[in-house]
């Protein structure tokens, strides 16, 4: 990939992120004032389409990324921090670190990231919030992807259950096929150890998310987590 297909695809994952909309060359020269012409763009277009990056959803002049565009991006990803009042409200909210302390900082978290958060205190003891938050993202509006979520939602114990073990400790991000809580999602989850204790934060929208955003909001809760009383 050349650096100005590198530049164009960057501006499509962006722009889709932040609208749910199918992009075409013209929209995205003007959007960004692009020093290229709308046919230049076109054309970059195209190569990233044969490439896999990009694909036209059903009879939209526009694109939209692929999997393999979002695995580009995430390789390519920059380090977000929380803003000072995100962190003084985590800061408080999890104070004494004990499971009310959670259910509030995965409250926060849901609000802050426009997704759905679970926490796993333990193995089989599962909070969950803002589910709400998935049923209104433009992907899942279909009747066929309401349903395909709220199956998630359903078995989100058993897949913790199945994954957890062989989960690493940290901050990690999975999406798409090799999402094991959806194909049609993205993730940002953290095994983390407090004393005793194993836990499983985890953010859950669709493929388009805020991956920069909500990995912070994971690695902060992380940190705060480990360090010691």
């Amino acid at each position: 990939m050349n650096k100005r297909q590198e530049l164009i695809l960057k501006t499509i994952i962006k722009e889709y992120i932040k609208t749910a909309l199918p992009i075409g060359s013209e929209g995205l020269v003007e959007k960004y004032n692009l020093d290229i012409s709308s046919a230049t763009v076109r054309n970059e277009m195209a190569d990233l389409e044969e490439a896999g990056y990009i694909a036209q959803p059903h009879t939209s002049a526009g694109r939209i990324p692929t999997e393999k565009a979002y695995n580009f991006y995430l390789e390519n990803l920059s380090e977000k921090k929380l803003s000072d009042s995100e962190i003084k409200i985590f800061k408080e909210a999890l104070i004494k670190k004990e499971e009310t302390d959670f259910k509030q900082a995965a409250k926060i978290m849901a609000k802050l990231s426009g997704n759905a958060v679970f926490w796993a205190f333990h193995k089989h003891n599962l909070y969950y919030t803002g589910v709400s938050n998935l049923l209104h993202q433009p992907e899942f509006s279909q009747p066929d992807m309401v349903y395909d979520i709220s199956g998630l939602i359903d078995r989100l114990d058993e897949i913790i259950g199945q994954i957890f073990n062989d989960l690493k400790f940290g901050p990690q991000i999975m999406l798409g096929s090799k999402n094991p809580f959806s194909a049609h999602c993205g993730a940002v989850i953290c095994k983390y150890r407090l004393g005793d204790d194993i836990g499983l934060i985890g953010v859950l929208g669709p493929m388009r998310m805020n991956y920069e955003k909500n990995l912070a909001l994971v690695k902060f809760i992380n940190d705060i987590l480990i360090e010691k009383k």
